[in-house]
Parts: structure tokens; C-alpha cells; sequence
């Protein structure tokens, strides 16, 4: 490419500028340069977030305590020789397989909505440094 054509180029690109998209912000788009165009409502990802930890927390909780009354019941039931004891063992191990599953569930919102915040945060900032980037290197060829 001969100088000339390059400079040419660069000249109908800057005319264009004014009227088309920009590469940092768009005519009457949302953001503008003014605040990130990425927009994640991070004050609702942390409540859900928090509110799924809660849950966790309280359902922890809850289930140790239902998990214990029914293996002492389970136990005392076996030991005064009724078979319904070695059912409801059964069904306590059934129990403590769906809890975990369930806690599992909760901790993996809580912690993906914790790395969903931070991740957003790191891509915007990001972003913002290329956009800083291709800005210099916008002016410096100008």
C-alpha cells in the first residue's frame, strides 16, 4: 500500500467518523463513553448471591438437625427390633444424597454470581484500557 493510498484511507475514515459508529461509543447509545457500555447491575447479583448463601447457611443447618433426629429415630427403631428401623435408615441416606445435591446448588449460584461480579469488573476495566489504547493511537496518527 503507497503512503498516499494509506493517507487517503485514513481521511475518508476520519470524514465517516462523525457520522457512523465509533469504536468507543455509538451516537445516542447508552454509556457514551460517560459510563461503561457493559452493564451488569452488580447490587442484584450480590443479593441473589447473598440470598442464595443464606439459604445454603439455613438449609445446612435445618438438614443436619433432620438428618440427626431421623438416624437417632432410625437407630432406636433397629435396636427395638422393628424392621421400619432399617427403612428409615434407607431413607435418611436418600435424605443426606439430595441435601448435599441441593447445597452443591446453592453454593454454585452464591459462587458463580461472586465471579460473575468480578469478571464483569475486570472485562470493563479491559475494555476501557483498549479503548484508551486505540484513542492514543488514534490521536498519534492524526
Amino acid at each position: 500500500m503507497a503512503w498516499d493510498e494509506w493517507e487517503r484511507l485514513k481521511s475518508d475514515a476520519a470524514g465517516r467518523q462523525s457520522t457512523e459508529m465509533r469504536l468507543n461509543q455509538a451516537p445516542g447509545a447508552p454509556g457514551n463513553g460517560s459510563q461503561g457500555d457493559l452493564v451488569v447491575n452488580r447490587d442484584d447479583l450480590g443479593r441473589i448471591g447473598n440470598d442464595a448463601y443464606k439459604l445454603r447457611v439455613q438449609l445446612s443447618k435445618d438438614g443436619d438437625h433432620a438428618h440427626s433426629a431421623t438416624h437417632d429415630a432410625a437407630i432406636a427403631l433397629t435396636n427395638g427390633q422393628f424392621t421400619s428401623g432399617s427403612a428409615l435408615l434407607k431413607v435418611n441416606d436418600r435424605w443426606q444424597t439430595h441435601l448435599k445435591t441441593l447445597l452443591d446448588a446453592c453454593a454454585r449460584i452464591s459462587n458463580h454470581l461472586d465471579f460473575t461480579k468480578a469478571r464483569h469488573a475486570e472485562d470493563e476495566v479491559k475494555i476501557e484500557g483498549d479503548i484508551a489504547t486505540i484513542s492514543a493511537l488514534t490521536d498519534y496518527m492524526k
